[in-house]
């Protein structure tokens, strides 16, 4: 390589003091190194942008100084504040609204309100205390990324050990003691004295990767969700809850339904959610032991993490923080794992089971098309929504509420053969919660189809309550498995025409209306 070529490239990656710095360095390497680096096509070497993006993230993350880098590495396997701060700019991204509309504030706060009114006539759990909120996008990054960040420590942690070891493993002492370069190549850049122990800049790179992923995770998802509980567990400090005023109204938009009904069905389903976990102080410490047990027992592939490494497109923090994706990486479920997540499903299932019951109980007499609203939401959540995809590549975990529909349908027939006050009275205990049908008896035909589910209109009979059922032939049809294997097979888009096409006999009930019929 002509030595003005690299001399000019550190200096368009670094400007003209750093660069000179860089290049000044380059002759301090071990000769083995400084040759590999000549003998490279200047054309091959990261972009001059890709590298400042990369140095921007450590600046953004608070990396500004050799004691920054050694608090962030002590802190934790992830820097939160660059993650927030990642998120803020994509919830932020295309004109976001930066503060709540008056109008949209006060819409949202009356149908808060009025869904605790329905709610008291539906469910015996008294309203979660505080008053709910309205939030921006970034408003609901900025309380919900702590919450994100805790789930995530165990995997974030695996992660780096992982890099760590790939790190060690693979390029052993190639630097000589010292880190004067990284990522593939190794490429130069100006690296404090401070941090060039090599263990330091692995565990301050994995770090930094895990945080951006984060980061990009929760920006994107900021602009799907629609209130704090979409994901079915509470990550608001608020108990009350909070819904994103922005996101309803396009959501109502894309079903042309009111937004003033959109908005008052997914404020009956926030608030049904801020009752339930108000009033059962066991089910948020249940969840984050399952979570916790899961991500814990996370290996990582080291085999697959070099090879993500090696081909990284570029420098730029996205292809880092895809470089180090779970889902590209990771191990498959061990038998722990599998179990933890089998108890993460039906836990979540009945959750959501008892929100959608109590939901359109309370709704019914004031909600037109909750028919509607309801059967989008229970495909929304079958399918896998951005709630899910987080979690999955976040955590590894597909967590899925697959047997909402069941769920639902067995919190109905309590409810019928028992009352509001002793459904809700399992609630007290974990042992008082009631059992799904197998998942093998399920998948018969038999206990399944047992479960009438009078909310949807189906007789005492029960037929198609459940989301198994049979077709003509006797043979077993999952809806929600097919409508999500069909998604799947068309590139995963859980909002397009496909998913009608997907369920258009689903016996869901007979009654019930078609999602698109509003």
């Amino acid at each position: 390589m002509d030595e003005n070529a690299m001399r000019q490239w550190f200096i368009d990656c670094f400007g003209p003091v750093q660069g000179e710095m860089a290049w000044n360095q380059l002759s301090e390497l071990p000769p083995e190194i400084r040759e590999q680096l000549m003998s490279q096509d200047v054309s091959k070497l990261p972009k001059p942008a890709e590298v400042q993006a990369l140095m921007q993230a450590f600046t953004t993350g608070g990396l500004n100084t050799v004691g920054d880098m050694q608090r962030t590495v002590d802190s934790g396997p992830i820097n939160v504040k660059l993650a927030k701060s990642l998120a803020l700019q994509k919830a932020n991204a295309d004109g976001s609204q930066t503060v709540v509309n008056a109008q949209a504030a006060d819409l949202t706060r009356r149908a808060m309100s009025e869904a605790n009114l329905w709610l008291d006539t539906a469910c015996q759990f008294d309203p979660a205390p505080g008053e709910p909120e309205t939030l921006t996008r970034a408003g609901w990054v900025d309380k919900t990324l702590d919450a994100w960040a805790q789930f995530a420590a165990p995997v974030a942690q695996s992660m780096n050990d992982a890099l760590a070891s790939v790190i060690a493993d693979r390029l052993g002492d190639s630097f000589g003691g010292e880190v004067t370069g990284m990522f593939a190549g190794p490429v130069p850049i100006p690296i404090p004295d401070g941090m060039k122990n090599p263990a330091q800049m692995i565990r301050l790179l994995g770090n930094t990767s895990f945080s951006m992923q984060l980061g990009y995770a929760a920006g994107d998802l900021s602009r799907e969700v629609n209130g704090g509980f979409d994901q079915g567990i509470a990550l608001l400090k608020n108990p009350a809850g909070a819904l994103i005023a922005q996101n309803i109204a396009e959501y109502a938009q894309s079903l042309d339904i009111p937004v003033a009904e959109v908005t008052a069905f997914l404020a009956l389903r926030e608030v049904a959610h801020a009752r339930l976990f108000a009033a059962v102080p066991w089910l948020m410490p249940r969840f984050e032991a399952l979570i916790g047990k899961y991500a814990r027992g996370i290996t990582i592939d080291l085999d697959a993490m070099e090879e993500q490494l090696r081909d990284a497109a570029a420098m730029d923090p996205e292809s880092i923080s895809d470089a180090v994706n779970l889902t590209k990486v990771g191990i498959p479920d061990t038998p722990e794992q599998k179990a933890a997540l089998a108890s993460l499903e039906t836990m979540l299932a009945l959750v959501e089971g008892w929100v959608d019951c109590v939901t359109w109980r309370a709704g019914m007499a004031h909600i037109p098309h909750i028919e509607q609203l309801r059967e989008m939401m229970r495909r929304k959540r079958a399918v896998g929504g951005p709630a899910e995809r987080t979690f999955e590549s976040l955590l590894g975990m597909q967590l899925r509420p697959k047997r909402m529909r069941e769920a639902a349908a067995l919190w109905e027939r309590i409810t019928s053969a028992d009352g509001i006050e002793a459904r809700d009275a399992k609630w007290s205990h974990p042992d008082l919660l009631p059992a799904l049908p197998a998942e093998e008896t399920a998948q018969d035909g038999t206990s399944a189809a047992s479960i009438d589910h009078p909310a949807s209109g189906t007789d005492a009979s029960g037929a198609g309550a459940s989301n198994s059922a049979q077709d003509a032939t006797g043979s077993t049809i999952d809806w929600d498995a097919e409508l999500s294997k069909l998604l799947d097979e068309d590139g995963g888009d859980g909002n397009n025409g496909d998913a009608d096409n997907g369920n258009e006999s689903a016996p869901d009930s007979p009654d019930t209306p078609h999602p698109d019929a509003a």
